[in-house]
């Protein structure tokens, strides 16, 4: 039997070239609808807050800046008492549910204690407020949600696994439903008990939508999701409840889930892309004991109606700087969509959690014939563009600061930060996918192959 080629893991710098982690704002604000998040720093991290995010001010969005100024640096003013007057102000405009503080490299660097100053501001205002630390000094850019999420963990209610159906009507704000823990057997009758299923990462309401459809389709119902649409409708969590990611970033939640809450976490793939989404509810389904069910035909029809796209990537090469940690993810899919990648930079990976996503790459490696490509952990991008250089790749996937230079140098880029806003997960949205990766390749070549930068985009396909 062949063994599978081991990937190759390196570690350069230890620095993060990323995206502030703060800009989780951006989709956690229309997220969660009933929350409001207030940014403590400095007037530079406003600056960023209110560019970054594309939403201006006057829109009223559901977020602001508790701007640090001299006389808080310096420890002249009271910390609390400033943060008591701007929550009371967000109290009385807004009325949340929740108040999530996200602290930045300025609360790190002055030592604010904002994990002390919550709950004292929570029982006086009467509204919970869950700390969050999103600096860039030790959190790369999607790893902002990752924290979020985490601490919300804490406020999710206790999820009593001997309540019965019948007394559903009992238990507020529990989910309740029948579980047989790893330690019990079905019940006399022979058919296993339902197991309660949590899915943790934010995706936007169709994207999760479409994922609680692709669950239903195989018998497994999800019973919630963190975060949740509503702070006030947060899964309960704790013994016999699993729980699945949806995103590769989310290591400190996973962790926090089963250290803290006592759930099991369900190792799968990441639903990106069609393989990745096949192989993820596949391993949701063996973990529940339930036979998949048309998996492999619906697989195989959306990678026919990607074919347009395929034509054009087929044979390419990609370069992946590092940057939103999707790295190991997205070129798993495009190694499927037969790109040979050169080298998969990544500011941080927990190995222990992308476990099966990395077995997965090396088993698209095995079908594909292609290459295990070189995993570097926080890359120093020096030798990157050394690398690049030498390697000529038809594409680089990098960050913002990056993109201009490597232009110059004659290589196609593509920012990743589009991945992390785009809708990529689940099977259907492998076009929205693909129409990121082909546009720098078609805006070079579309006049010799006879196409439309914008045609493809515009195409629908209803699976």
């Amino acid at each position: 039997m062949k063994t599978l080629e081991i990937p190759t893991f390196e570690c350069e710098t230890g620095n993060y070239h990323t995206f502030c982690p703060i800009s989780c704002v951006a989709w956690l604000y229309q997220k969660i609808e009933d929350s409001f998040f207030l940014v403590v720093g400095t007037k530079t991290r406003g600056y960023f807050l209110q560019n970054a995010p594309g939403v201006m001010i006057f829109a009223e969005p559901r977020y602001a800046m508790a701007e640090s100024e001299e006389g808080d640096i310096s420890a002249q003013l009271n910390d609390q008492k400033e943060l008591e007057r701007i929550c009371l102000r967000v109290k009385d405009d807004r009325n949340p549910s929740v108040i999530i503080w996200i602290g930045t490299c300025t609360t790190e660097i002055i030592k604010m204690d904002l994990e002390g100053i919550a709950p004292k501001l929570e029982k006086q205002l009467g509204i919970p407020i869950v700390v969050a630390r999103a600096n860039g000094l030790d959190h790369a850019f999607t790893q902002g949600e990752d924290t979020v999420s985490a601490a919300t963990t804490h406020r999710c209610p206790e999820y009593n696994h001997r309540t019965t159906n019948q007394q559903k009507g009992d238990a507020v704000n529990h989910i309740v439903v029948d579980v047989v823990p790893d330690d019990e057997s079905p019940d006399e009758g022979g058919k296993s008990n339902r197991c309660n299923l949590v899915l943790f990462g934010s995706l936007p309401p169709s994207v999760a939508s479409q994922s609680n459809l692709e669950s239903r389709r195989q018998s497994v119902s999800v019973s919630g999701w963190l975060p949740s649409q509503r702070y006030t409708e947060l899964p309960a969590l704790g013994e016999g409840v699993y729980v699945c990611g949806v995103n590769p970033f989310l290591s400190r939640t996973a962790t926090t889930l089963m250290r803290r809450r006592k759930c099991q976490l369900v190792g799968a793939p990441f639903p990106i892309g069609p393989d990745g989404t096949r192989a993820w509810i596949e391993k949701i389904c063996l973990v529940f004991d339930v036979e998949p069910d048309g998996l492999e035909e619906r697989e195989n029809q959306i990678w026919k109606n990607l074919s347009d796209y395929l034509d054009i990537i087929t044979g390419k090469s990609v370069f992946f700087m590092g940057d939103n940690l999707l790295e190991i993810s997205l070129a798993r899919f495009l190694i499927r969509c037969g790109m040979v990648v050169y080298e998969i930079g990544i500011p941080y990976m927990d190995r222990r959690y992308q476990a099966a996503e990395l077995l997965l790459l090396q088993h698209t490696c095995e079908k594909m014939k292609k290459p295990m490509p070189r995993i570097v952990e926080k890359p120093d991008n020096y030798s990157q563009v050394q690398r690049m250089h030498e390697l000529q790749p038809d594409l680089a996937i990098t960050g913002m600061a990056h993109a201009n230079p490597l232009e110059a140098r004659d290589i196609d880029t593509k920012w990743s930060v589009e991945f992390t806003f785009a809708q990529i997960h689940g099977s259907v949205n492998a076009r929205d996918a693909l129409e990121l990766v082909t546009r720098p390749l078609r805006r070079k070549s579309d006049s010799v192959l006879g196409l439309d930068c914008r045609s493809l985009s515009r195409q629908t396909v209803d699976v």
